[in-house]
């Protein structure tokens, strides 16, 4: 699959790679990461990125403003994204050929060549395995696509404290390393956190109050987040602050937005993506995203959970 996809790359001259809707360091790592790894590769070809910016993400690349003439006859490629709604930019129909990169689950197949590893830690991981076997055919990566990978590795695996990260992904790392970028500058734009950020955290853990079948839930609303001035895509800087604690099996945040309210799962063992798909959503077996549209949905949700974690504790 990488050869086919390394074939097209080098086929088409206008080339738009796009990733999903709310993007981590993944997206933008994997999106930004294999436009540079083309555009320095291939100097002649046309590269864009398209999709909405994320501010936050800005120290990491800045995205293209694309126009609906340039998807003709141009190559897409959508990178870190299992399913078609999540696709931001839904022009990526408008090409000529269609490439789906990515290491979710496969639950909704789409693009005319598909490429999926979901033993793959991140899919900057995938981009930087396709330089590696694109090499003899003129693939070449520099400092800002390696700083790029680098990133989304690092942002997908929990700076390597994850499962994800194997021996596939330590081996990418030390490569990546060895081009000029500067690691911690990079670790303190990925890491730092507003102070009314950390306030939120600290009163969330204050409160916290982790059920009997182990599973922790965190439900912020309208309210919180207008008191403490806060984002809802602030909140995804916390998402894991519950992985650190000796009682929790699992947890989940329930986030307030305007019109549906967004759901985070994470798990130190019981799998739980299966309950995402079940509420709109879904992605890696322990950490997974969903929405619902009502509390009482969300209550139900956390009885979904709850089975499952009581299950993998009589299992094990």
């Amino acid at each position: 699959m990488k050869d086919e996809i390394i074939k097209q790359i080098k086929k088409y001259d206008q080339i738009i790679i796009h990733r999903h809707v709310r993007p981590d360091p993944d997206a933008y790592g994997s999106q930004v990461g294999l436009a540079e790894l083309i555009k320095h590769s291939f100097p002649n070809k046309r590269v864009l990125v398209a999709g909405e910016e994320d501010p936050s993400l800005n120290y990491l690349a800045r995205l293209d403003e694309v126009k609906d003439e340039d998807f003709h006859e141009a190559l897409v490629i959508v990178c870190d994204t299992a399913n078609e709604e999540r696709i931001c930019d839904q022009r990526y129909k408008s090409g000529a050929q269609l490439i789906k990169i990515d290491h979710h689950p496969n639950r909704e197949p789409y693009g005319d060549i598909m490429w999926v590893d979901t033993n793959a830690s991140s899919t900057s991981e995938m981009v930087f395995e396709l330089y590696e076997a694109g090499k003899s055919e003129g693939f070449q990566l520099n400092d800002k696509a390696a700083r790029l990978l680098y990133a989304g590795i690092v942002g997908d695996t929990g700076r390597f404290l994850f499962p994800s990260a194997t021996d596939r992904t330590f081996e990418a790392a030390s490569e990546l390393i060895t081009f000029r970028f500067d690691r911690t500058e990079l670790y303190e734009k990925m890491y730092q956190i507003p102070l009314k950020v950390a306030k939120l955290r600290g009163r969330l853990l204050m409160d916290l109050e982790p059920k009997e079948s182990g599973i922790a839930v965190f439900k912020i609303d309208q309210k919180m987040l207008k008191e403490y001035d806060v984002t809802s895509e602030e909140t995804q800087a916390f998402v894991g602050i519950a992985g650190d604690i000796q009682e929790i099996l699992t947890w989940v945040f329930f986030v307030e937005e305007e019109d549906v309210i967004r759901v985070r799962l994470r798990s130190k063992g019981p799998v739980v993506n299966d309950v995402a798909f079940k509420y709109n959503g879904g992605g890696h077996p322990m950490a997974s995203g969903a929405k619902v549209s009502t509390w009482e949905e969300a209550d139900q949700l956390v009885k979904d959970l709850e089975k499952v974690s009581l299950e993998y504790q009589n299992q094990n």
